[in-house]
């Protein structure tokens, strides 16, 4: 797959709720990540893992890390 696989808003929350479980719709993706209950330092894991499958290319680990929303996450995947 391609960097296309995760195009817009979308299709990153569809890719939230297939790979890792975390059903959010486009309007949620500037909720703290600490009110998504289901979020945590396993999912971030699993993020980077389903994102460097999809788009054959390194994820910033530390610019993730530093997200404080999945708005913030989307951005640091697409750059």
């Amino acid at each position: 797959m391609t960097a296309t696989a995760i195009a817009d808003t979308a299709e990153f929350c569809a890719l939230l709720e297939d790979e890792l479980g975390i059903r959010l719709a486009p309007d949620d993706l500037d909720r703290p990540l600490d009110e998504v209950a289901e979020w945590d330092s396993v999912h971030l894991l699993r993020l980077v893992t389903v994102v460097e499958s999809v788009t054959g290319r390194r994820v910033p680990v530390a610019d993730l890390l530093e997200a404080a929303t999945f708005q913030q996450m989307y951005e640091v995947v697409r750059a």
